[in-house]
């Protein structure tokens, strides 16, 4: 037997919806929601309307999506952009109460339902009798806008600045204790963020085989966990280079206490402002999460400048997101250009092992870690989301909403593989060609080796 469309149910009012008969706006939200989601998967999300219907049945869902007025749905689905539906949820048009990972599986799904060209302007016209939102009022972080030329030093220091200098304190809330934000390296599951950044800081420091009175240049290193660490487990000597001053004076302050001032410093730079100098040049270079603010136009530079600073036989370990050969890069305004990352550019791991290598590098080694950054999401989307009216003293609403969208759907993005992350290890061999690195991996995982344990 065929089930009854919301619309035709809506005409004598339904007893099992509780559905009034004489309110257009429920009928028209009803029928919206049937011919749009009526053939995704809808098994772990339902809809609150703003009067308490539920669709598609007032079965428990792991996530609800809570429209908040009358005209949610046009605020969400009229301008048919991402933008457009991550923006309502900003300015709570509608709310996701529960597992917000679970959305991103139901937006997979109705991207496979409405392929169709067709079944996508019969819900558009449903919108039309729907009442129109009012204008948005402007969050206090608001839309990210960038002048000049896109990845001089200046305009990365601004789009830097738009995502890192947000709060310390923000960012505090839902780190690990050494605030590591890229992903972590889990030896089970059930581990906690604490062990596991803690593990990837050590794991990092081996595959560069770390030696006491070398130099390290950690470029992008945030509030400075992985300098600190490898300055006192490895006794390297350390600089550390962002663009956030907030970033550099929050590193400072740890240095300090940790007694490591001789050995680490921290400083507001550009790669491109780090110069080489024969006498000064590094033993190891390492850059975490950084290459995704470099862009694809500059990737050879990039490489090209990290040779430079390097001595032969010097070792560089690039830890960056990668987007999928087959996919392409994403044209015009979306969420994460405009809330999240401005400028940021995904490129596939063949593009980047290609330029390290037009550059004169060696690619030695490239280790996918794309589980373990799904699992480093999820916790941190759980921390915050338990931190969240701690977090309020920092960010307003909005911007508390950014992180949790773009964590969440990052999280579903790695788990799915819509996305990867990779670490590649290149050398910078000898004019004879000698990398100087050892037969095998035996010493990345021997069991004394590891410093993970050791309380910091």
């Amino acid at each position: 037997m065929t089930k009854p469309a919301y619309s035709d149910m809506a005409k004598s009012g339904d007893l099992r919806t509780g559905l009034p008969a004489d309110d257009p706006a429920i009928r028209g939200a009803l029928a919206f929601l049937e011919a749009l989601l009526g053939q995704a998967d809808c098994s772990d999300v339902g809809v609150r309307l703003w009067d308490g219907t539920m669709w598609p049945d007032h079965n428990p869902r792991q996530v609800v999506l809570e429209l908040k007025h009358p005209y949610s749905l046009n605020a969400m689905f009229r301008e048919g952009t991402e933008l457009a539906l991550a923006e309502a949820y900003l300015f709570d048009d509608f709310d996701i109460v529960g597992d917000v990972e679970r959305v991103f599986t139901l937006g997979s799904s109705l991207a496979r339902t409405t392929a169709g060209w067709r079944k996508k302007l019969s819900a558009a016209r449903l919108l039309r009798g729907m009442p129109d939102p009012p204008k948005h009022s402007q969050a206090r972080r608001g839309p990210a806008h960038l002048n000049g030329k896109q990845h001089s030093i200046d305009r990365d220091r601004a789009a830097v600045a738009y995502h890192y200098n947000v709060s310390n304190e923000f960012y505090r809330l839902w780190l690990d204790r050494n605030m590591v934000y890229s992903c972590a390296y889990f030896h089970t599951p059930d581990q906690n963020i604490d062990t596991a950044q803690q593990q990837k800081l050590d794991y990092i420091c081996r595959k560069l085989r770390l030696r006491p009175g070398q130099r390290l240049l950690d470029i992008g290193c945030g509030w400075g966990g992985l300098a600190i660490h490898a300055a006192r487990h490895y006794g390297v000597e350390v600089t550390g280079i962002t663009l956030s001053q907030p970033q550099a004076d929050w590193a400072a302050a740890r240095i300090l206490e940790a007694n490591l001032a001789d050995r680490v410093k921290v400083l507001v730079r550009d790669y491109r402002e780090i110069k080489p100098e024969q006498s000064q040049l590094f033993d190891a270079l390492v850059s975490v999460g950084m290459f995704e603010h470099v862009g694809q136009a500059n990737h050879q530079l990039y490489f090209a400048h990290a040779l430079e600073l390097l001595k032969p036989g010097g070792v560089f370990l690039n830890h960056a997101i990668a987007r999928r050969t087959n996919d392409l890069a994403v044209e015009g305004p979306s969420f994460t250009n405009t809330y999240v990352f401005p400028d940021g550019e995904l490129a596939p791991i063949g593009t980047a092992t290609n330029a390290a290598e037009e550059a004169g590098f060696d690619v030695r080694d490239v280790e996918s870690l794309r589980e373990h950054y799904a699992l480093t999401l999820r916790h941190w989307v759980r921390r915050l989301e338990a931190s969240h009216n701690n977090a309020l003293q920092f960010v307003d609403e909005p911007t508390y909403r950014v992180w949790r969208l773009y964590m969440a759907g990052a999280a579903y993005n790695f788990a799915t593989w819509a996305v990867n992350v990779y670490q590649s290890l290149l050398v910078k061999p000898d004019r004879l060609g000698r990398s100087g690195l050892p037969l095998t991996r035996e010493d990345w995982y021997a069991s004394n080796a590891s410093q993970a344990d050791r309380s910091v």
